[in-house]
């Protein structure tokens, strides 16, 4: 169901470009690995989603449903993983790679020559005051890893969650499941920002929806809210 009230007390309209827009986050029960994604949406969203609505998906349950979340106790670490982890600086909206288990997965995903790259270049930068040149380089696919926080629901609070495959095409899949009354983005948003990941819109609605989520109405923590409906207020 859709939530009465907003997340973290952020409001449930916001106004872009001289518009109104509705933003409604669509309460649900923890995604599990092994979770059909289309029986999900099916489920929560499909009695919701209006003609002309915009329904986001966050990256997150995207990539759990693919079989993209691994425990903790799945991955090893090698020693430039624990290194490489020393010098991320870990923020309260998430870890990134600031952990061993994290940098881990970054390796394996963009291998170790882009990751080392990324970080010789982010340290001779960070000297010179510039910052957020390491996942500039390192790309996507490293910025949208997530590790545990204290506020990440079970049993996510132990486990590493790999960024998306094809979100473009999860987003085309689930538009035509709705019966292509609604677009459909993949989303990483957090507390600083985001992220379109996959779309059904082109490139300047894109750039306009992360400007009506820039302030994460779905919210960061326990709030079950993986999914909302963007509507023209």
């Amino acid at each position: 169901m859709s939530a009465d009230v907003p997340n973290d007390g952020k409001a449930l309209t916001v106004t872009v470009e001289g518009t109104a827009f509705a933003r409604i986050p669509i309460r649900t029960r923890v995604v599990m690995p092994g979770d059909d994604l289309d029986a999900f949406i099916t489920e929560y969203a499909a009695d919701v989603v209006r003609a002309g609505d915009l329904l986001f998906v966050t990256e997150k349950i995207v990539a759990i449903t693919q079989g993209r979340s691994f425990t903790l106790d799945e991955i090893t670490p090698r020693p430039l993983a624990r290194f490489l982890s020393k010098y991320v600086t870990r923020t309260s909206y998430g870890i990134g790679l600031g952990m061993p288990e994290t940098m881990e997965m970054a390796l394996r995903e963009c291998g170790t020559p882009r990751i080392l790259f990324a970080a010789g270049v982010s340290a001779i930068t960070k000297l010179f005051g510039r910052r957020g040149d390491f996942y500039r380089i390192a790309g996507d696919k490293a910025r949208a890893i997530d590790g545990p926080t204290p506020g990440t629901i079970p049993p996510y609070n132990k486990a590493v969650v790999l960024g998306p495959t094809d979100p473009d095409a999860v987003a085309a899949h689930l538009k035509a499941l709705l019966g292509d009354i609604a677009d459909v983005a993949v989303v990483d948003i957090n507390d600083i920002g985001g992220n379109i990941l996959g779309s059904t819109l082109d490139k300047a609605a894109e750039q306009r929806l992360v400007r009506i989520l820039g302030d994460n109405p779905l919210g960061q923590g326990h709030q079950s809210t993986p999914l909302g409906i963007i509507r023209p207020a």
